[in-house]
């Protein structure tokens, strides 16, 4: 009996074996890029322009004056619209361009106010969201910068060409939906910290932190997103109801802006202040007895891929949002709880959203709080 040939011009599927075989080569690709990419990255210096890790046990002020969070004073008066810097910090025109900022991946630069004021002005998505968060950090007790949603700005001086956002700017230098930052006047910046490593790891106050980067959907956990400054005695801490009583040691997550969408990186416009991605994420992904596991930060997209030591960091990311223990979770769920519905209507309103918008946002947070309040 002659067996049937396959048709000319088919190919034949690959053999599970061989199926297997490309998938573990795959994962093994992933796992060497990652770990050659940690090795160099601890065998290369950092660039002068990147901010330097600090140490777990601070050596200039000692770990007792290191700040991660403090009593926040009088939860509900707090005021979410004008946030941390109240109204009367808020900037004044004109603004002129004083350099650009190529950090990060959102198009920055520093301008500076009539009363001589530097201010970072970043433009892009993450302006609305980032707005949000900071007053929603700092309202429960963590640091954050003082801050300002300007739906219109007109700088003066703007260069011919700037290396990023130029398609923002319009031909007389003015920008729309931005947001901007007062720059420290009387702290030194020290550098970054780290999740794993720092002066709080395994208390209340660090898992609740983590708590409320799953509440606001901030995936992007990186350590260089976290800013550690000085504090000097009797200057402000980038807080007007809270200057500093002495040479502190203050540890903010300064990049806030991937926050309010998805739930990991994606490819598209999604994943920061994005009103459906915000209300399609799951909020709580396992409960034991003891702990909870939140669906942020998520692993990254699998087109995330083409970029291997990306995807790697990604996934390193994850035990942020897992395994906090309930009784810190609900503690941060407290303070939430404590704000009331104007409030976070008013963070909301801060970043000028619409009100159909603020609605919808506020419910989802609303919800998320009476979630944590249940464990």
């Amino acid at each position: 009996m002659r067996l049937a040939s396959p048709r000319r011009g088919v190919r034949k599927p690959p053999a599970r074996s061989t199926w297997y075989r490309w998938v573990g080569l795959l994962l093994s690709g992933i796992v060497v890029s990652s770990q050659h990419s940690v090795a160099a990255h601890r065998k290369q210096p950092a660039p002068p322009t990147s901010p330097r890790a600090v140490s777990e046990k601070p050596r200039t002020l000692g770990r007792d004056r290191a700040i991660l969070w403090r009593e926040p004073v009088e939860i509900a008066s707090r005021d979410l619209l004008f946030g941390p810097g109240g109204r009367e910090h808020l900037p004044h025109e004109p603004f002129t361009f004083v350099q650009e900022d190529l950090a990060g991946s959102n198009p920055k630069f520093v301008v500076r106010d009539r009363d001589g004021v530097k201010w970072k002005v970043k433009l892009g998505t993450e302006a609305r969201p980032e707005t949000v968060a900071s007053r929603l950090v700092w309202a429960v007790g963590y640091a954050a910068p003082t801050d300002y949603f300007l739906p219109e700005m007109r700088v003066d001086g703007m260069p011919s060409q700037l290396h990023r956002g130029q398609h923002l700017v319009g031909n007389d230098g003015t920008l729309r939906n931005v947001r901007v930052k007062r720059e420290l006047d009387d702290g030194k910046k020290l550098g970054t910290w780290k999740w794993r490593d720092n002066p709080f790891s395994g208390t209340r106050e660090l898992n609740g932190l983590r708590a409320l980067m799953a509440v606001i959907n901030n995936w992007d956990l990186k350590d260089i997103n976290n800013l550690v400054y000085e504090a000097r005695h009797g200057g402000p801490t980038n807080d007007a109801e809270n200057p500093a009583d002495g040479d502190l040691l203050i540890y903010e997550v300064s990049d806030l802006g991937c926050s309010f969408g998805s739930a990991g990186l994606q490819r598209t416009t999604r994943t920061k202040g994005d009103l459906d991605a915000y209300r399609r994420t799951p909020f709580i992904k396992r409960l034991t007895l003891q702990t909870v596991d939140f669906d942020v930060p998520r692993r990254a997209d699998w087109i995330v891929l083409a970029n291997v030591p990306e995807f790697a960091m990604r996934l390193h990311l994850r035990w942020i949002g897992r395994g906090i223990p309930r009784d810190d979770a609900r503690w941060m769920g407290r303070l939430l709880a404590a704000l009331t519905p104007d409030q976070i209507r008013d963070a909301f309103r801060a970043a000028a959203y619409s009100p159909a918008e603020i609605d919808e946002f506020s419910d989802i947070l609303e919800t998320r709080i009476a979630e944590l309040n249940r464990l």
